[in-house]
């Protein structure tokens, strides 16, 4: 970790303290580390909802069953290999899709 040796000290008026504070709230950092992040130009967005952990969990188990369908399918040859294939890397994409929408 980089040693810290300086110090910088701003003043805000109410309103722009209160919307540095909702904005810190909501992308999880600290106050520190939001001003950091900011410098250094990363884009912070708000920490996802709980609804989305909810829906990542299902798409993973989702995914999981695929991942059984088709070793059942190599012992027993019942599914379609193709269409399985297409159906795991549609999956795989929207779940991308989701994590880039966050972060």
């Amino acid at each position: 970790m980089n040693k810290r040796n300086n110090r910088i000290q701003i003043w805000m008026n109410d309103a722009e303290l209160k919307k540095l504070t909702s904005k810190v709230k909501k992308s999880g950092l600290s106050r520190e580390s939001f001003i950091r992040s900011l410098i250094d130009g990363a884009v912070i967005k708000e920490l996802p909802q709980l609804d989305f952990q909810e829906i990542l969990k299902n798409l993973r188990q989702i995914n999981n069953n695929l991942n059984q369908m088709a070793m059942r399918a190599n012992t027993g040859g019942f599914v379609d290999a193709h269409i399985y294939r297409e159906n795991y890397l549609l999956l795989q994409e929207q779940i991308g899709k989701i994590i880039r929408g966050l972060y």
